[in-house]
């Protein structure tokens, strides 16, 4: 919970004011509760943990409440109307809407405003990712038709497949990819094994057989002929460039997560969407691609985020061409 007393910080009893919603909040929260300043001076927080709730009524609302009541009980008409109280569920719920983020800002203050020792090359890499999409689409604009003739000619549906992943901070954004399945599948079949492999329980499957996990499924019989193909050589991913010049993406980056992903989640796996914008390749595609488990993915991610450099970005594109020929992990 934040209570934001920004509004009124420069009147002269605003100091007084301050302490006696102090007060407040000590006599209204628990032992096991913290409180203190989010932003000094200006911003109070209270962080209640191990909280429940087994009404209809959501926890957020119960709690807000609470502390309203204590201060305008207390405090009565002195309580400023300018102040503003918030509530923020941690770990966060993904949102529905496109451009709703999943991951809440407040909790993330230094991912969010960034670096200034890092705003210099960030610029760089938006440069990059801009020209370097521009270009790559350009150039491969004959295999780009070529593909799309193929998909067309050989199964029914549309050429491209519009999928809602979560970009950085968990902004919603429609990922596009040439489609490598045919229409009208189940999606959840996916899904279910997704939520196996990030709990490990896929990876244990494939441990027990003497074969290496996998993120993708293998002998998948909703793939078409002709998908089986660009996903081996991943050339189905090709109509990314366009969500890179568009900036829901970059060219070096961790894989974009799906929103049923996110939710399963742990906590350390989600810094893997806060961190960086989702890119079209990274370290972890050119290090293990789908041979490697979960958790050792988002450590790659995250090795990625915390050394990143324009060299590091430039080592993996080099890297890239090398990986999707062998065709190794790729499924």
């Amino acid at each position: 919970m934040l209570l934001d007393a920004s509004a009124f910080i420069e009147e002269k009893t605003s100091d007084r004011f301050l302490g006696r919603i102090c007060s407040v909040l000590l006599k209204s929260t628990r032992e096991t509760d913290l409180i203190g300043w989010y932003e000094k001076g200006v911003v109070l927080g209270v962080i209640f943990t191990e909280v429940t709730c087994e009404g209809q009524t959501p926890i957020t609302e119960i709690l807000r409440s609470k502390v309203l009541h204590a201060l305008h009980a207390e405090l009565g008409r002195k309580v400023p109307s300018s102040l503003v109280v918030t509530t923020h569920l941690f770990p966060e719920k993904s949102g529905q809407d496109k451009g709703e983020k999943v991951a809440d800002s407040r909790f993330y203050p230094d991912l969010a405003k960034g670096t200034p020792r890092k705003r210099v090359p960030q610029v760089a890499k938006r440069v990059i990712d801009v020209l370097g999409s521009s270009f790559l689409l350009l150039i491969l604009s004959p295999l780009l038709a070529i593909i799309a003739l193929a998909i067309k000619l050989t199964s029914k549906g549309p050429v491209i497949f519009r999928q809602e992943r979560l970009g950085q901070f968990g902004t919603r954004f429609r990922c596009l990819k040439f489609r490598t399945m045919y229409v009208n599948n189940d999606p959840k079949i996916h899904q279910e094994y997704v939520q196996r492999f990030i709990n490990g329980h896929a990876e244990s499957a494939h441990k027990e057989s003497g074969k290496p996990s996998v993120y993708k499924i293998k002998n998948d019989s909703r793939v078409t002929t002709i998908g089986r193909l660009l996903r081996k050589t991943s050339l189905d991913e090709l109509p990314q460039f366009w969500n890179v010049m568009m900036g829901d993406m970059s060219l070096v980056g961790p894989r974009p997560s799906l929103p049923y992903e996110f939710e399963i989640y742990d906590i350390w796996h989600r810094r893997r969407v806060l961190e960086v914008k989702p890119g079209v390749t990274g370290l972890w595609q050119v290090s293990g691609r789908s041979r490697t488990c979960f958790d050792d993915m988002v450590r790659l991610d995250l090795r990625y985020s915390q050394s990143w450099s324009i060299w590091l970005d430039v080592k993996i594109l080099l890297a890239t061409p090398g990986a999707v020929l062998s065709g190794d992990g790729a499924y």
